[in-house]
């Protein structure tokens, strides 16, 4: 493990594929946009957002997703889930489906516009296509 000086950045390695998530890493108060597989592994992630973090968001949104699925087994008319979305102190986490079982998951600064970001992973899903984030079904 790399140790660093209080007050050192890490410095980020480039995701690759982080193009994928300008649309809605641009909208002020964004901090991390991640787009995660149906089992919790980060697919796409914000140059901004570093690894670790990345697997930390993805990990928490797996869990808050089959949390929600179950309510909506439990409580609904279905197992789909639109959206989840979490208020904390400082900020907001937003989660939606990007294709085949994957999730766009957003984390904000407190003060941003709920439905701007909302509106915003909705036109990110559909310009890049559900199908481009979407996870492989296993044996195809």
């Amino acid at each position: 493990m790399t140790m660093h000086p209080p007050g050192a950045t890490t410095p980020l390695t480039a995701h690759p594929e982080s193009w994928m998530l300008d649309l809605v890493a641009d909208v002020r108060g964004v901090r991390h946009a991640v787009v995660l597989s149906s089992d919790g592994l980060v697919k796409v992630r914000t140059d901004s957002t570093d690894p670790d973090t990345a697997d930390k968001v993805a990990a928490a949104c797996a869990g808050l997703v089959a949390l929600g699925l179950s309510m909506g087994r439990e409580f609904g008319e279905s197992d789909t889930l639109r959206q989840v979305v979490v208020e904390f102190d400082g900020g907001f986490l937003f989660v939606r489906g990007a294709g085949d079982g994957s999730r766009l998951a957003v984390v904000t600064r407190a003060g941003v516009d709920p439905g701007l970001v909302a509106q915003q992973m909705q036109a990110q899903v559909l310009q890049i296509g559900e199908r481009t984030l979407g996870t492989k079904p296993v044996g195809r």
